[in-house]
């Protein structure tokens, strides 16, 4: 039932998040670091492990596959509503998580595209 695929994805994003709840904790920081990219890690994990045993129905996978579709809009919309200033507060660690990421995903896109383009 679709209902599945919707419980799978919501199991996947509460531990996502207790995830990243944890990890900023153990850094010191009082912010979630990684809960959505935990989520999405898991949600993969767990529908590729439930696709490999035939435990995933045709119904199933189409909620989880309407959700996917509406995840990042959703997710930006979230991110949108959080306290930049705060996070900025918090030191160099969200600066860094949230920079160098974007740089290095800039200068890999070229030798993604020559890559693809043959």
């Amino acid at each position: 039932m679709i209902i599945y695929g919707v419980g799978i994805l919501s199991g996947c994003y509460l531990l996502g998040q207790f995830l990243g709840i944890c990890l900023g904790n153990w850094l010191g920081i009082d912010a979630n670091i990684g809960g959505v990219g935990f989520s999405m890690i898991l949600l993969i994990w767990v529908t590729d492990w439930a696709r490999r045993r035939d435990l995933l129905r045709v119904p199933s996978e189409q909620g989880i596959f309407f959700w996917s579709l509406m995840y990042i809009p959703i997710i930006i919309a979230m991110s949108a509503t959080q306290n930049v200033f705060a996070a900025f507060s918090e030191g160099w660690l969200a600066l860094l998580a949230g920079v160098l990421p974007t740089i290095l995903l800039f200068l890999t896109i070229p030798a993604l595209v020559r890559l693809l383009a043959r």
